[in-house]
């Protein structure tokens, strides 16, 4: 099931694998990672339901950006290499 899901959200995954190795990679980003992704898709949620409910077509773009972010979040987090990760959270030493 994990291969089926690493081909189709490949074309995210793929911006941030590197064929360096993860230096500055800890489990605990990984965990931090899925938890803002998760954050984030409720965030979503939530504006989207306010923009629904209000009638408001501009009220749509927000939760469309949350939601994108959350994607990629909990597409990194849980399918993506170490790498990946820490490619994420950028190179600090």
């Amino acid at each position: 099931m994990k291969a089926l899901f690493t081909k189709i959200f490949s074309p995210i995954l793929n911006l941030f694998e590197t064929d360096q190795p993860a230096v500055n990679y800890k489990p605990s980003h990984r965990i931090i990672l899925n938890i803002v992704g998760f954050l984030f898709l409720l965030l979503s949620s939530v504006s989207l339901i306010a923009a629904i409910s209000s009638g408001v077509l501009g009220g749509l773009i927000p939760g469309v950006v949350f939601f994108a972010v959350a994607l990629v979040a909990l597409v990194v987090g849980t399918l993506g290499s170490d790498n990946a990760v820490a490619k994420i959270w950028g190179n600090r030493s």
